[in-house]
């Protein structure tokens, strides 16, 4: 157990206590934005293979009996985070790295999934987290699942906080059109959902979809947990 606290708190730390804060704006200052990006992809990929080892490794701590009845809430939950994660990867957007140029076009930059949230990515782990976190009534998996939830709800604000440092106006218009929590600006009158379906379309819905069923289908296979029958 020891070995996943320290690889999640190793995953937490390098994304709250360096990226996001003005000590990556020093590293990227010294080191190039390119060679900062490629080190910090190296070490969450680090951190994600040291958290899912560790995860496989820890003792079986009950802490409540997992909850059966609540398996088609957690399978709706996990649908929708597939949407968002899936639609948001195939959105431009100023939030994603590699785009934050896109803020100068402010309002503008805000089309598709984006009118939703601007951060569709994160808040898709955060539903996919919150269903796993549910379901699983073991320390690990709070540990795990838990610790993924604070990244990605953490990490929309932490991203906001960047952003707006580094953007100022630019980025206040943009994020004046979006909002980080969904529909929180539509439901304000500050954009409308309808043009966010039609910029969306049907590829990105289906593709998302589609990623879904066959991770559903090979879960067994891949995690060690089967969800669907192959039989």
């Amino acid at each position: 157990m020891n070995s996943l606290i320290a690889a999640t708190v190793f995953f937490l730390l390098i994304h709250f206590g360096v990226s996001g804060t003005r000590l990556r704006d020093v590293l990227v200052a010294r080191m190039g934005a390119g060679f900062y990006r490629g080190a910090f992809a190296l070490a969450s990929l680090v951190g994600i293979v040291w958290m899912s080892r560790a995860y496989g490794q820890a003792p079986d701590i009950e802490l409540w009996r997992p909850l059966a009845g609540f398996h088609p809430i957690a399978g709706v939950l996990v649908l929708i985070g597939f949407l968002y994660a899936g639609i948001g990867l195939a959105t431009p957007s100023p939030t994603r790295v590699g785009m934050e140029s896109k803020v100068a076009q402010g309002a503008a930059a805000v089309r598709g999934i984006v009118r939703i949230t601007r951060h569709p990515f994160l808040w898709g782990v955060g539903f996919w987290a919150i269903a796993h976190l549910i379901v699983n009534g073991d320390l690990a998996s709070v540990i795990l699942f838990g610790g993924l939830l604070v990244l990605a709800l953490g990490g929309t604000a932490s991203i906001d906080a960047k952003r707006r440092r580094n953007f100022g106006e630019d980025w206040n218009r943009f994020a004046q059109a979006t909002s980080n929590v969904p529909f929180a600006a539509i439901a304000a009158g500050r954009n409308q959902f309808i043009p966010a379906l039609r910029e969306i379309g049907i590829l990105r819905p289906v593709i998302a979809l589609v990623a879904f069923a066959v991770i559903m289908y090979f879960h067994g296979q891949l995690f060690g947990v089967p969800l669907i029958s192959a039989s």
